[in-house]
C-alpha cells in the first residue's frame, strides 16, 4: 500500500496561474518581477488556508529561475526549479516563528544574511507566523529588514497583521489575501475529481465549500474526508450526514408552514430536526440563512449573491415569489434575537419554540396592525358619538353595561352569572352620595399626606411649594408684636416640609421690631452666610412678611464679633477643636452630653 497525500498537499500550486482566488496578489508579483520592481520585504497576510506560504514560495522558486517564462512563471526545470522542488535548495530558508520566535533565532538568521547565495540570484529568507515573534527579536530584526544586502529578500506571512509592530509594517509591501469565493473553490474541487475519477453531486460540492468559510485548504481537507466516508461518489446525502448539516429541504417546509400559519406542523417538525442531533442554535443559524437567501432571491439584481447550486436557487426564487418581504424581515429580526439570546436561555427548547411561534402568526400580527388604521378611516361619525358617551354620567354607564350583559344573555343562569363588579355599579348607581363615595375611592391611597402613585419631580417639589404656601393662606387677625411676629416665624418653620429650609429657619431668632423693620440673629455663621448667598431663601422670606404680617424689611443682624478681623487658621487639634466649638454650639453640647475630655476624643485628627 503507499503512503497516502493529502490533496492540500498533492495539489498545492507550482505555478502562479494554479493559485485559485488570488489573481490580484499574483499579477502583480508577475509584473513586479517582469518589470524589474521587485522590493527587499514582502508581507503576506489574510486568513488560513487561502495561499499565502504557496504564493511565497513561488515567488522564492521563480526568483532563481535561470529560465522564468513569458508570464514570469517558473519553468520547472533548471537546477534551481528542482532543488526547490525537492526542498534542498540552499538558497530558500523557511524558518517557522511560532517556534523560532527568541532574539538568538533572529540575529542567527542575520549573520547567515550577509552570505552571497552559492547560486542564483537572491537568497530567500520565509518568515512564517511572523506575529509570534518576541518584542525583542522585532527589534532585532528592525535593521536588517530595512536595509538588508542586494541579494536577500524577505517574505513574511501572518493570519494577524495587527500584532506586527509599525515599525516593521512600515518596511514591507503588504499584500492583502482575500477568502475564496465559493464558486472558485468548487471549480477546483471539480478538477481534483477529474483528476481522482471522481463522481461528485454540484450540490455535495457547494456544501463543502460553504463549510470551508473561504479556506482553501480547510475545503480540500473535508474532501478528502467525504472521499473517504462515501468512496468514488460523492453524493449531497453522505456530504450532510458527515458534516452534520440539516437539509435545505427542512427550511423550506418551516416557511411553509410560516406562510400557512400552522403551528401543530412547525413544532413536530422541530421536533424531528431535534430528533436527528442538531442543537437549536445550529438550527436558528440555518434559519437565519435561509430568511436571507429568501430575501436576496427576490430581486433579480440580487439574486447573483446566492452561493448555492443551480436546483437550489430555483426554489429559493420559487418560494421567494409568494413570501411577504415584511414577514422575511419580521421572521429574521426574530431568529437574529434568538442567536442572540440563545446561551443565556435555561430551556433552551421552549426558547426555540417560542420564537418559531411568534414567527407562525407574523401574517395575522401584520393583519392586526393595519386594521386601526381603515378602522379610524371609516368611523369619522362615531367619534362624536364616542365624546358624548365620555359625558354620561357613571351611574347611566353602570346600568347600560348590565342592561347590555342581560340583554346578551340567553338563559337566567347568565343573569346569575353577572360579574359582581356590574352588580355592584347597578345598585350604587341610584344613590348619588354612594357615587361621591365611590368616586373618592378610586383616588390614590396616601401615607401621611404623601400620594403612593410615583410622580415626576418636578411635579413633587411643585407640590410640596404650593402646601408650603397654603398652611398660611388664611388672614391673621394678631395684633403684631415681637412676640406675636415670632409665634408666627414658628408655625411657618414648622409648616415647611424641606428639611434643609427648615432648618435654616429654625436656626434663625427674632431679636427686635423698630418700625417696620425686623432685626434676625443668626446663631451660626456657616447659616448666615447660607442665608446671605441663597437669594430665593431671602426673598420667599421678604414675600411671606409682605404679604401676611406687614411690609417688613428684614435683615440680618451680623454679631460683632463676626466683624472682626479673620483668625488665624487653625494648625493644632486643639485650635481646631476650638475653632469649631465657635462656630456651632451644638459641639460643646455634645460634649457635655456624652461627658467626654478632649483628650479622649482624639480631636486632633480633625
Amino acid at each position: 500500500m503507499g503512503n497516502f497525500v493529502v490533496s492540500a498537499r498533492k495539489y498545492r500550486p507550482i505555478l502562479f496561474k494554479n493559485v485559485v482566488g488570488q489573481s490580484h496578489v499574483t499579477d502583480t508579483l508577475k509584473n513586479a518581477i517582469k518589470n524589474n520592481h521587485l522590493a527587499h520585504a514582502f508581507l503576506f497576510c489574510g486568513p488560513r488556508g487561502v495561499g499565502k506560504t504557496t504564493c511565497a514560495r513561488l515567488l522564492a522558486k521563480v526568483l532563481n529561475c535561470e529560465q522564468p517564462t513569458s508570464q514570469m512563471e517558473p519553468c520547472d526545470v533548471c537546477s534551481s526549479c528542482r532543488s526547490f522542488s525537492k526542498n534542498t535548495s540552499l538558497n530558500i530558508l523557511e524558518l517557522d516563528a511560532a517556534s523560532n520566535n527568541s532574539v538568538e533565532h533572529i540575529r542567527h538568521l542575520t549573520e547567515q544574511v550577509r552570505f552571497a547565495p552559492r547560486s542564483g540570484k537572491y537568497k530567500i529568507y520565509i518568515i512564517d507566523e511572523v506575529h509570534m515573534l518576541s518584542q525583542a527579536a522585532f527589534n532585532a530584526f528592525l535593521k536588517t529588514l530595512e536595509e538588508p544586502p542586494p541579494h536577500a529578500i524577505f517574505i513574511l506571512a501572518t493570519t494577524e497583521k495587527h500584532k506586527i509592530i509599525p515599525t516593521i509594517l512600515s518596511r514591507c509591501q503588504i499584500f492583502d489575501f482575500k477568502r475564496i469565493g465559493v464558486m472558485d473553490i468548487v471549480a477546483h474541487l471539480q478538477k481534483i475529481c477529474t483528476n481522482e475519477v471522481i463522481t461528485a453531486e454540484e450540490e455535495a460540492l457547494n456544501i463543502i465549500a460553504q463549510k470551508a468559510e473561504g479556506a482553501l485548504r480547510d475545503a480540500l481537507s473535508i474532501f478528502d474526508r467525504i472521499v473517504s466516508f462515501s468512496g468514488q461518489r460523492i453524493r449531497y446525502a453522505d456530504v450532510i450526514e458527515n458534516l452534520n448539516i440539516l437539509d435545505y429541504d427542512y427550511y423550506f417546509r418551516i416557511v411553509n408552514t410560516f406562510l400557512s400559519e400552522d403551528l401543530s406542523a412547525l413544532l413536530v417538525l422541530f421536533d424531528e430536526i431535534l430528533s436527528k442531533g442538531f442543537e437549536g442554535d445550529i438550527f436558528i443559524t440555518g434559519l437565519a440563512q435561509h430568511l436571507r437567501n429568501l430575501l436576496v432571491a427576490q430581486d433579480s439584481k440580487t439574486v447573483q449573491l446566492l452561493e448555492v447550486s443551480g436546483s437550489v436557487k430555483e426554489r429559493y426564487m420559487e418560494q421567494a415569489q409568494y413570501t411577504e418581504p415584511s414577514l422575511i424581515l419580521s421572521a429574521l429580526s426574530l431568529a437574529n434575537d434568538c442567536d442572540v439570546h440563545y446561551k443565556l436561555a435555561r430551556n433552551k427548547r421552549l426558547h426555540v419554540e417560542m420564537t418559531l411561534i411568534k414567527m407562525a402568526y407574523i401574517r395575522q400580527a401584520l393583519r392586526l396592525k393595519q386594521l386601526p388604521a381603515t378602522y379610524t378611516t371609516s368611523t369619522t361619525d362615531e367619534k362624536s358619538s364616542e365624546n358624548s358617551t365620555r359625558s354620561h354620567s357613571k351611574e347611566n354607564i353602570a346600568k347600560d353595561e348590565a342592561i347590555q350583559y342581560k340583554a346578551n344573555s340567553s338563559s337566567g343562569e347568565r343573569e346569575k352569572a353577572i360579574p359582581t363588579k356590574v352588580k355592584d355599579r347597578e345598585s350604587q348607581a341610584s344613590s348619588p352620595k354612594k357615587e361621591e363615595e365611590r368616586a373618592d375611592s378610586k383616588k390614590p391611597l396616601s401615607i401621611k399626606g404623601k400620594r403612593l402613585k410615583k410622580k415626576p419631580l418636578k411635579d413633587t417639589l411643585k407640590e410640596r411649594a404650593e402646601a408650603e404656601e397654603k398652611t398660611l393662606d388664611e388672614p391673621v387677625n394678631l395684633a403684631w408684636n415681637l412676640e406675636n411676629i415670632r409665634q408666627f416665624w414658628s408655625d411657618y418653620a414648622s409648616a415647611l416640609e424641606a428639611p434643609y429650609t427648615k432648618a435654616l429657619m429654625q436656626g434663625c431668632k427674632l431679636t427686635a421690631l423698630e418700625e417696620d423693620k425686623l432685626s434676625i440673629t443668626v446663631q451660626e455663621k456657616r447659616t448666615k452666610d447660607i442665608i446671605l448667598k441663597d437669594g430665593k431663601l431671602k426673598s420667599k422670606m421678604e414675600t411671606t412678611f409682605q404679604r401676611k404680617i406687614l411690609d417688613f424689611d428684614i435683615l440680618i443682624d451680623i454679631p460683632q464679633a463676626d466683624l472682626q478681623a479673620p483668625k488665624k487658621k487653625p494648625l493644632t487639634g486643639e485650635e481646631k477643636y476650638r475653632y469649631f466649638l465657635e462656630l456651632s454650639s451644638s459641639l460643646e453640647e455634645l460634649q457635655k452630653r456624652l461627658d467626654l475630655v478632649f483628650g479622649e476624643l482624639h480631636l486632633h485628627t480633625l
